[in-house]
């Protein structure tokens, strides 16, 4: 069972109180500069989430002119959490570790003598506590973005385990539409042939009526049996066919829930057929997939538009910010777009950008192509 983690107002009030408790041990009440920076140092960790530079810098000064270090050492850990830049969190820990080693009395600081043993050992201890707020902060970085990486890992693999179990069922729907097509429908017609030949050559009233009963039977159960077999073939590589199919008005929504930062301007008509619909969304889907999987971290702009009697839909995505995860993929979506596009006489070409990116662009006819 997964631990319960502290709400994060409570932890913050927690660490101030802890910090004002430091504060009252080791700051004299008589001193009033050393205790208006320890207060400022102390209550300014509320803001440690939001601005955690600018709370390193209000719990600096604390460092040099008292031994009330905690704040200050709170400060340093949540910037190292927080950010990516090295130098700065360098630039942090020996600030702080100068802090601890210098004296402060006004109005001119004492600093410590390197040449004294004992000194010496106090500025390499200033320097490991400067140091270890600063590994752990990076080791909860470390830890958060593994944690996500595993997670879009899991997600990765649930995908392609759905999209290996359609392709399942796409073998099986194709395999009985071949089934239904062969062997039914060819029986069912010779059914309906005898029934004529029947009709036509018995001269007994009621063998006539029986005879055209069962040829009107057979024409309608080889008619349904034709658009059984159309939506089998059609439909083979989604378990959901029969249900409305989506369309150029759930492009937002797709957008939206894609988890990617991404802009959509498109400027196509609502009467565009839906087989061309169903073709733009599902390259717009499968990109802001690829986008997602191969490019962690990436914006995305999708265009759509109509010109020329022509769709034109393009995805460009940008740089990645992380290193790509080595997921496993059966490489089978671009060449799903590529044959989708190709039966209603369009193309779909890919590549990468000139600024590291990658593009996706579709090209469709418009014409009636039925649905």
């Amino acid at each position: 069972m997964k631990p319960r983690r502290v709400p994060a107002p409570l932890l913050d009030a927690a660490l101030v109180a802890v910090s004002l408790l430091d504060v009252w041990i080791h700051v004299p009440t008589d001193e009033p500069l050393r205790m208006v920076c320890a207060l400022l140092a102390a209550f300014s960790l509320a803001l440690r989430r939001r601005l955690p530079l600018l709370t390193f810098l209000l719990a600096l000064p604390t460092a040099l002119v008292s031994d009330a270090v905690f704040a200050t050492l709170v400060a340093l850990y949540t910037l190292a959490s927080l950010t990516r830049h090295r130098v700065l969190l360098a630039v942090c820990a020996m600030s702080v570790a100068a802090c601890d080693i210098t004296e402060w009395s006004w109005p001119s600081p004492e600093f410590a003598d390197l040449s004294e043993p004992a000194d010496l050992i106090t500025v390499t201890y200033s320097l490991a506590t400067a140091a270890a707020p600063v590994f752990l902060g990076q080791l909860v970085q470390a830890g958060r973005e593994l944690s996500l990486r595993l997670a879009e890992i899991s997600e990765a693999r649930e995908h392609e385990r759905r999209l290996l179990a359609q392709g399942v069922l796409a073998k099986e729907r194709a395999q009985l539409a071949r089934e239904m097509h062969d062997v039914v429908s060819h029986q069912v017609s010779l059914i309906a042939v005898r029934a004529g030949v029947l009709q036509v050559g018995t001269r007994d009233p009621e063998a006539k009526e029986a005879a055209a009963t069962i040829r009107r039977l057979s024409v309608q159960t080889l008619d349904e049996l034709r658009h059984m077999v159309s939506v089998l073939r059609a439909s083979g590589s989604r378990p959901t066919e029969l249900t409305p199919q989506p369309s150029l008005a759930d492009l937002q929504r797709l957008v939206s829930t894609s988890g990617i930062e991404a802009d959509l301007r498109t400027t196509l008509p609502d009467d565009l057929p839906p087989a061309v619909q169903r073709a733009v969304y599902r390259t717009v889907q499968e990109a802001l997939t690829n986008v997602r999987k191969h490019a962690p971290g990436a914006t995305a702009t999708i265009h759509v538009h109509h010109e020329d009697d022509t769709v034109h839909a393009t995805v460009t995505n940008t740089v990645p910010t992380r290193p790509a995860l080595p997921l496993p993929g059966a490489h089978h979506g671009l060449v799903g777009l590529r044959q989708r596009a190709e039966l209603l006489g369009g193309t779909v070409t890919s590549g990468p950008t000139a600024d590291g990116g990658y593009e996706l662009r579709l090209r469709l006819p418009v014409r009636d192509t039925g649905s």
